[in-house]
């Protein structure tokens, strides 16, 4: 039928650091580093605005392990897999990530933890807010 997309399995884009050494994607690839804890609004809208800012052929998104996170790394993995904008995703919890970076030569590497923690102090702020109302 017309207009209707096969399903994708979105485990699939997730790669382990032997299989992001192994791939050759279209270029430019763009590599986007953050928590994703709280996956909100924001970021499908930032991740898509990196992409077309860098013309990304290909957009990796790292997600980072981080102490205390609502959520556990494979379960983050999973949820950004699950955006349309993001070709492949890494769970970071490798021993010499920033190795692996550079072995895989980004066009552009952006960095999104200062503002993953943002949003995450916003979203605590906003609910304290409206329990004290």
């Amino acid at each position: 039928m017309e207009g209707i997309r096969p399903r994708v399995d979105t485990r699939n884009k997730i790669l382990t650091p032997a299989a992001a050494l192994a791939l050759t994607p279209p270029r430019p690839l763009v590599i986007v580093k953050g928590y994703f804890d709280l996956l909100r609004a924001e970021h499908p809208r930032s991740l898509d605005e990196i992409r077309r800012r860098t013309s990304a052929a290909t957009l990796l998104a790292i997600v980072l392990p981080l102490d205390h996170s609502l959520l556990p790394l494979a379960g983050r993995a999973e949820l950004v897999a699950a955006l349309r904008m993001v070709d492949y995703v890494l769970p970071g919890d490798c021993e010499d990530l920033n190795r692996l970076v550079s072995s895989l030569r980004p066009a552009e590497t952006v960095s999104l933890e200062d503002a993953d923690m943002r949003r995450a102090r916003q979203l605590i702020e906003h609910v304290h807010r409206r329990q004290n109302c």
